[in-house]
């Protein structure tokens, strides 16, 4: 029998066997990677997001997170706690690390992210979204009237009520992931 490798490689050492086995589990990677193609829809639009529905502990496990960045500052764009965070950016990282589900990136898509829920029926960890027709500002709510959000260019993310002098004259809605 000849050898397949050099006296001074490194595989020498290893059994006959596991060479063997080597295409199976190639072929294994390659099918178990292989699945159905996501669909795409053609009219330009991103596919909706779906999520599954959280425990109580998760949403009590998000309102904790995004109370913790209060104080971040706020960047249009920014998504991380080093970089700041605009409103989308806050809510997804807070999502995305507190129960590793990811929304969609703008306020507007978010909008569709979840079901809706009656404001009288808000619980920890609900979006809050601000606008008319399309809301053009979201936030997570924490309880007792409150919510976090990244408010605006020089801010930082901060907690408000809901029935404050601003928030409570604005068009709003909530989604439950």
């Amino acid at each position: 029998m000849h050898d397949a490798f050099p006296p001074t490689s490194p595989f020498r050492m290893l059994p006959q066997w596991l060479f063997k086995l080597l295409p199976l589990v190639a072929c294994a990677l390659i099918v178990g990677c292989a699945g159905p193609a996501r669909h795409v829809p053609r009219t330009g639009q991103a596919p909706m997001v779906s999520s599954t529905p959280l425990t109580d502990e998760q949403s009590n496990s998000i309102a904790i997170h995004a109370l913790g960045l209060v104080g971040t500052p706020y960047r249009y764009g920014g998504n991380t706690p080093d970089g700041g965070f605009d409103c989308s950016g806050l809510i997804g990282y807070v999502y995305l690390n507190s129960v590793g589900q990811s929304p969609p990136r703008t306020v507007a898509r978010m909008s569709g992210f979840g079901r809706p829920v009656a404001m009288s029926e808000l619980r920890t960890g609900d979006l809050v979204l601000f606008g008319s027709s399309t809301p053009s500002h979201a936030g997570i709510y924490v309880g007792g009237g409150r919510f976090v959000h990244a408010p605006s260019t020089g801010g930082e993310v901060r907690l408000d009520r809901l029935d404050g002098v601003y928030w409570s004259r604005q068009q709003t809605q909530a989604r439950r992931p």
